[in-house]
C-alpha cells in the first residue's frame, strides 16, 4: 500500500511545480496599501490592473464610512448561526428584496461566498436523472459544482452554438430515457477572455429544446446593461435566465453573493443549499455594506460611465498599437503574447520592476502552451495617465519579447526549475 502523500511528494501539480521560483512574486503576491489604481508591490508604487474593483467602491469614502459604522454597531459576528437556525434578520431580507428587484427577478437569496454558493446551487438544482450541459471554459466554481453531479454532463465548445445544440440533442435523448431534465450553464462574462456568453442565442434554443438556463454573471453584474443588471440585460434576455448568480467580490467590492429566480425556485433552493443551511449566516456588517454599495450602483450611474470611459480608452489604445486583445465584450482586457512560461516570468518581472505596472499573468494550463495572457481589469478609479503609462509600458515589453531579451533572461528561471 502506498503512503497517501506519495503523490504529493512526487507531483506538485501544473502550477505548484513552479512554486520555488514563482511563489511570493508571480503567485501569492502581496499588494499593499488602500485598494486603488496605484498600490505598493515589492517596495514600490505600481499601477494596479489586477483588482476586480470595477466601480471603484472598495476605497470610496462613503462606503468606508458605512462599513465602519456597521462594524461598530454589529461587530463581525452578528448574527450567530446559520440562517435557518438563528442567523436570519430583516437586513438579509431587505438586501435580498432589493437585489431581486435590481436584476428583475421575483426573489433572491444571499450566499456567503460566490465560489461556495455556486458549487452548492448546481448541486441543489439537479438530481441523478438530470443532465448538465455547460461551457468548456466555465469558471472553476461551476466545474466543481458539476463534479458533484451523479448524472450525465456534457461540455460544449466555448460559445459555439453548433456544439451547444449537438450536446442539447445528446442531453435530450438521455433525459427522455431517465425522466430527468436539462440544466444549461453559461457565464455572463468569461473572466479570462472577457467574452460575453451567447445568452441570447442560447435562450432562442428554448424553442427547440426543453431546458433551464443558469447564468454566472460575476463580471457582468454592475458593469453591463443599461442599469448595470448584467449580461442578460445587455443582451435583452434577462427575463429568460431561469437562475441568475452574481458575486459581491467584483462590482460591489465586498464579500458574499446571491442567486435570483422565480420565488418558488428560490424557496426550494434556500431549503436545499447545503453550503448555506449548514454555514454561519453572512454577517450583518457585510449585509449593510452591500446595501450601501447597491444603492450607489442604482443612484450613481457616473461610476459605470467612468468605468467604461477607461475601458474604451485602454482597449482602443491597445488595439491601435497592434496588440491582440481577443474578442472581449466586457471590461476584462486580455492581451495575448507568444512565449514560454519562463519568458512570461521574465516579462512580468520587467513590467513590474522597471515599468511599474502590475497585472495578472495567465499561462498553461489555463491557456494553451506557447501563449502568455496578461489580463488587465480597468476600474472607475483609473486615470488617463495610468492608461497612457501602461500603453507605453506594453510597447516596451513587446519590443523586448520580440527581440529575445526575455528568452535570454528566462534561462535562469528554466535552470532553477530544472
Amino acid at each position: 500500500m502506498k503512503d497517501l502523500f506519495d503523490k504529493i511528494y512526487k507531483d506538485k501539480g501544473p502550477l505548484g511545480k513552479w512554486a520555488s521560483v514563482a511563489e511570493g512574486y508571480f503567485v501569492f503576491p502581496k499588494l499593499e496599501g488602500p485598494i486603488s489604481n496605484r498600490m505598493q508591490f515589492n517596495g514600490r508604487e505600481v499601477i494596479t490592473w489586477s483588482v476586480n474593483d470595477y466601480l471603484g467602491l472598495a476605497n470610496h469614502p462613503e462606503v468606508r464610512k458605512v462599513d465602519a459604522e456597521a462594524g461598530t454597531q454589529y461587530g463581525s459576528a452578528h448574527p450567530m448561526g446559520a440562517r435557518m437556525m438563528s442567523g436570519h434578520t430583516d437586513l438579509h431580507e431587505q438586501l435580498q428584496s432589493e437585489l431581486a428587484e435590481f436584476v428583475d427577478k421575483e426573489a433572491a437569496y444571499l450566499l456567503n461566498f460566490g465560489y461556495q454558493g455556486m458549487v452548492s446551487t448546481v448541486d441543489a438544482l439537479v438530481s441523478k436523472d438530470d443532465v448538465i450541459v455547460y461551457d468548456v471554459d466555465a469558471h472553476a466554481c461551476i466545474i466543481d459544482g458539476v463534479r458533484l453531479h451523479h448524472g450525465k454532463r456534457f461540455t460544449y465548445k466555448h460559445n459555439d452554438l453548433e456544439s451547444i445544440e449537438k450536446n442539447l440533442q445528446r442531453a435530450t435523448k438521455i433525459a427522455e430515457q431517465t425522466g430527468g431534465g436539462i440544466l444549461v450553464i453559461s457565464e455572463g462574462v468569461f473572466g479570462m477572455r472577457g467574452e460575453q456568453g451567447k445568452l441570447k442565442e442560447i435562450v432562442a434554443l428554448k424553442e427547440k429544446y426543453n431546458f433551464r438556463l443558469f447564468v454566472d454573471d460575476a463580471h457582468g453584474f454592475g458593469t453591463l446593461g443599461k442599469t448595470g443588471a448584467g449580461a442578460g440585460e445587455e443582451q435583452g434576455v434577462q427575463d429568460q435566465i431561469d437562475v441568475y448568480f452574481a458575486t459581491f467580490a467584483k462590482s460591489l467590492a465586498s464579500t458574499g453573493a446571491f442567486i435570483a429566480a422565480d420565488k418558488e425556485i428560490i424557496d426550494y433552493l434556500k431549503y436545499n443549499l447545503r453550503s448555506q443551511m449548514f454555514a454561519k449566516s453572512l454577517q450583518s456588517q457585510l449585509v449593510v455594506g452591500a446595501l450601501k454599495r447597491l444603492d450607489m450602483l442604482r443612484t450613481m450611474p457616473e461610476l459605470k460611465e467612468k468605468l467604461w470611459e477607461n475601458v474604451n480608452a485602454l482597449q482602443s489604445g491597445l488595439k491601435d498599437r497592434g496588440f491582440d486583445i481577443g474578442t472581449t465584450q466586457s471590461c476584462v482586457t486580455p492581451v495575448y503574447l507568444k512565449g514560454s512560461i519562463p519568458e512570461a516570468m521574465a516579462l512580468v518581472k520587467d513590467l513590474r520592476e522597471n515599468f511599474g505596472i502590475f497585472c495578472s499573468i495567465v499561462v498553461y494550463p489555463v491557456i494553451p502552451k506557447g501563449l502568455i495572457l496578461l489580463r488587465l481589469i480597468p476600474t472607475a478609479s483609473h486615470t488617463m495617465q495610468d492608461i497612457e503609462e501602461t500603453l507605453t509600458a506594453f510597447e516596451g515589453i513587446r519590443e523586448r519579447l520580440d527581440g529575445g531579451v526575455y528568452k535570454r533572461l528566462s534561462a535562469s528561471v528554466a535552470a532553477a526549475f530544472a
